[in-house]
């Protein structure tokens, strides 16, 4: 007897092949039957004529490390079709800590809260941090979670386990890192899916520092990458200065380097494309191509859609991390305030947001194009909603002054939210040709971090939309396998990643005139009702995990049907030789 039937389905495999109409069986977690009018008895049947199904979405790049000891649906990833998640991404995990050194997990929840944009209250109160080894970490959540996750181990973690407060600024002796590649061995032999490092400038912990791993010399990088490739079903992941913009010859050196080290597919973090720099993604697709060359494999991850990211000068963002900002985003109010309100101060830091060194962030530049959001004065009232450069224009100002005023008078508690630059006819034809190549993948949602920045998580559901209903980019075959059967062979999943018959059934069932993701908005769900941003999946019927029903129509079931899968057991290897 099946478990349950779903009849007269329209089916998008996974494969890229043609969609076609189909009665699909589940029985004992797996599909159990494809065909035309499916007789076998079942428990429970549903028509869904007129409906989807697909594999579930994989999504390559997430941080759900912490989330997922308050919230097993990893939502609203979840809801919005997502069934198997990675984490463990750009060097930062929760373990292994030292056992001896329980500082090491407040030093953790430091860096996670600065680096991640995750709430230190949630996860202090969220998360029991009962774990030592990283085996122990993946054993405290087996059980207890809906949807399916595999996780790299972190560079940082390792190090600081190993070299303890030495990790920042220090390189390890000899004997340190041996120690640190056993410890990565122990990790991998536990089910770690391999190893993630990050040494972006971007990145720095609790205490304002350079995160450990950025520390690392290349021949540590080298090494530990060379330990991926003793462990089956591994890869790497890994992010550079460059992947906010371009890439140095040395960048390209290293990853290389690493990825024909392992043997194995190395991913970063995030190709961003713009009409308006047509040579980052030939430069950025450079590394792919010498990998191939090399023995080893680069890809690049990119987002499908424009996810809008919240700014503030009051808390820190991503306006920290232009050139020169940070230091003047960093003092108390009420001497940011006078800072910002100094005609030669605002002239530099508008110079330094324009310059080359700004990289990526120039896009954040042009202040007359952010919108007002949320304010908190009697003196903004009314200016929700609107545009910077029509209230500087009322107000005979300029725009990055009037932008200040406003913020001042919230005593710097303002939302800010920046119009898209990159939403033209070009930069949309680059991507639907970009996406097409074959070490460009989806994702790099970043979902489970920068909670109250943005809302990366519904992609899945809005790139799909927009595939059907929107811009018409690509088929909905074409974009079912980019979600699903691509990420999920990258990572070597086993049996995973398409509707076919004696696969796992992880499915999605969903309204093709429908699907879509709602607006993103501030609700206050975390552990010490801290905020985040959630949107709520349209058109989405039902999503299964395992075979079990964990989401039907946007609402949980209470079932926790997923699994911590693991190297080796759950993922085969992708070699690059």
């Amino acid at each position: 007897m099946l478990d349950h039937l779903i009849r007269g389905v329209t089916v998008v495999d996974g494969t890229g092949g043609p969609a076609y109409t189909a009665d699909v069986g589940i029985r004992d977690g797996r599909i159990a039957v494809i065909g035309r009018a499916v007789t076998e008895p079942s428990r429970t049947s549903e028509d869904a004529a007129g409906l989807v199904l697909a594999p579930g979405f994989v999504d390559p790049h997430t941080h759900y490390d912490a989330q997922l000891f308050w919230d097993p649906y990893a939502t609203p990833s979840l809801n919005h079709g997502v069934t198997t998640v990675a984490g463990g991404n750009c060097g930062f995990t929760l373990a292994p800590l030292h056992p001896d050194r329980p500082e090491d997990a407040d030093y953790t929840r430091r860096m996670m809260s600065k680096v991640e944009g995750m709430s230190l209250v949630a996860l202090e109160e969220g998360a029991p941090w009962s774990w030592h080894g990283f085996g122990e970490y993946l054993d405290a959540l087996e059980g207890r979670i809906a949807v399916n996750a595999g996780f790299m181990v972190g560079h940082c973690a390792l190090r600081r386990y190993v070299m303890g407060a030495d990790a920042v600024g220090g390189q390890p002796t000899e004997e340190q890192l041996a120690q640190m590649l056993a410890l990565f061995h122990e990790a991998m032999a536990a089910g770690a899916w391999g190893f993630s490092t990050t040494q972006s400038s971007t990145h720095s912990d609790g205490d304002g520092k350079p995160v450990a791993s950025r520390h690392a010399e290349p021949a540590e990088l080298l090494a530990l990458s060379r330990a991926v490739g003793e462990h089956e079903g591994t890869q790497i992941e890994a992010i550079v200065a460059g992947c906010l913009d371009q890439f140095s010859d040395a960048e390209i050196d290293l990853f290389v380097g690493m990825s024909a080290a392992a043997g194995r597919p190395l991913n970063w973090n995030v190709l961003t494309i713009d009409a308006a720099v047509p040579e980052r993604v030939p430069r950025q697709l450079e590394a792919s191509e010498r990998a191939r060359r090399s023995g080893g494999r680069i890809i690049a991850l990119t987002m499908p859609i424009l996810t809008p990211m919240n700014m503030s000068l009051g808390t820190f963002c991503a306006l920290n991390l232009i050139p020169g900002w940070g230091e003047v985003l960093a003092l108390p109010v009420p001497e940011r305030i006078a800072r910002l309100r100094d005609p030669d101060v605002r002239a530099e830091m508008l110079r330094r947001a324009t310059s080359k060194e700004a990289g990526v962030f120039r896009r954040l530049a042009n202040f007359g194009r952010y919108v007002i959001g949320d304010t908190y004065s009697a003196a903004n009232e009314g200016l929700t909603g609107r545009v910077v450069d029509d209230i500087a224009a009322e107000r005979g100002q300029e725009p990055f002054e009037c932008l200040v005023e406003i913020c001042a008078a919230d005593d710097m508690r303002t939302v800010l939210w920046p119009m898209p630059t990159d939403n033209d006819p070009g930069s949309w034809a680059l991507r639907q040709e970009t996406w097409h190549h074959e070490d460009v993948m989806l994702g790099g949602s970043d979902a489970g971090a920068h909670l109250d920045r943005m809302c990366g998580a519904p992609y899945t559901t809005r790139f799909i939309g927009d595939c059907l209903r929107g811009r018409k980019l690509l088929t909905l075959e074409q974009a079912v396998k980019m979600l699903t059967d691509d990420p999920a062979r990258l990572f070597g999943l086993r049996e995973r990643g398409r509707v076919e018959v004696g696969w796992h059934a992880d499915l999605v069932l969903f309204d093709p005139e429908r699907i879509d993701a709602g607006k993103a908005t501030l609700v206050h769900d975390l552990p010490g009702d801290s905020p985040r941003l959630d949107s709520k999946a349209i058109g989405v019927t039902a999503v299964w995990v395992n075979g079990v029903e964990a989401i039907r129509r946007d609402v949980t079931t209470g079932a926790v049907p997923g699994r911590v899968l693991r190297s080796g057991r759950d993922t085969e290897t992708v070699s690059t030789r």
